[in-house]
């Protein structure tokens, strides 16, 4: 093979091909930051328009198709286990308050539909998506949802601050349920799922519209992310993003393959979601710190790491899996 060749094949690699594009758009943001299209306060105003309007539309869609009869839950059961496991274990780290949930989405939840869904196809062909988009049905209802019903358990108890008695801890309580049910992310996604249980199909009139919500929906969280970052200090974070960094991009892929391996998984099943743990950060996660108002820069500087970092991790995780 000539040196064009091997240049060209290196750069269609599914590890530049998915996250290339990923890194222009925060890039486009990062100048229109600086340059200073965006103030403030429209920042927050289109990170509200990604969480209150697009978040649910993609979520919805995703899940109106998804027939739970026909999932493999084995698969499922690794990968998600092991997300448990880290968030669990993050959340015991750090304390049961706002920062902690924040953190503990970082260092859990994997980009599988921006980048995922073109990574594994390029990577491993149909067979590889079907595993992928079995475990997208429930990905976000299982790690969003927890996500927020600790985030509004923590707003609960900030709100409760300095109440006392039995009637105060079930007030706490029940408004953190009800904040975590009545919610822009696990409401479209639980309404989905029943929706898809009837058998029914979405409208054309009605899903076109969600489609074209949820294709906006990456896009403009990855610019937010830029222009977020623009004003961002990256150097006093750079610490603290390293090591959300090497648990999302390393030590949840590794949980991932010691439970599959218990769980006695083998072949495309398994690699398939040790590879989908190594993906970079979501930027699901920037938008929760934003609407939590917690975290927002550390967040941020771990989402530009993550994906940097798994220039080099990714390719890793891909080959050690191989020898699974």
């Amino acid at each position: 093979m000539s040196p064009g060749r091997v240049t060209i094949a290196r750069v269609n690699h599914p590890v530049f091909t998915a996250l290339i594009p990923v890194a222009l758009l925060v890039a486009l943001g990062y100048g229109a930051g600086r340059a200073r299209w965006l103030r403030a306060e429209s920042v927050k105003d289109l990170s509200n328009l990604v969480f209150l309007v697009l978040t649910p539309a993609l979520m919805f869609r995703t899940m109106g198709k998804v027939h739970v009869q026909q999932l493999d839950f084995r698969p499922l059961a690794a990968y998600l286990v092991a997300v448990l496991v880290l968030f669990v274990l993050t959340l015991s780290w750090q304390g049961l308050n706002r920062r902690a949930a924040v953190l503990a989405l970082a260092a859990t939840f994997s980009n599988t539909v921006m980048i995922g869904i073109a990574f594994i196809d390029l990577a491993y062909g149909e067979a590889g998506l079907v595993i992928l988009l079995a475990l997208l049905s429930v990905h976000a209802l299982v790690l969003l949802t927890a996500g927020t019903v600790v985030l509004e358990v923590a707003v609960a108890r900030e709100a409760a601050a300095g109440q006392q008695g039995p009637r105060a801890m079930l007030r706490t309580v029940l408004g953190a349920v009800r904040g975590a049910l009545i919610h822009p992310v696990p409401l479209p996604i639980i309404a989905g799922l029943l929706y898809a249980q009837t058998g029914w199909v979405i409208p054309e009139v009605i899903d076109r519209p969600l489609q074209w919500l949820g294709q906006a929906f990456g896009p403009l969280a990855l610019l937010l992310v830029g222009v977020t970052l623009a004003g961002t200090a990256l150097g006093p974070h750079l610490r603290g993003a390293l090591g959300l960094t090497l648990a999302k991009n390393l030590a949840l892929p590794a949980l991932v393959a010691g439970l599959g391996v218990l769980l006695g998984l083998t072949g495309l099943p398994l690699v398939v979601m040790v590879v989908t743990a190594a993906l970079p950060m979501g930027a699901n996660v920037f938008l929760f710190s934003q609407r939590y108002a917690v975290a927002e820069d550390l967040v941020t500087a771990s989402v530009i790491v993550s994906n940097v970092a798994a220039l080099l991790t990714l390719p890793l995780v891909m080959w050690l899996s191989g020898l699974l």
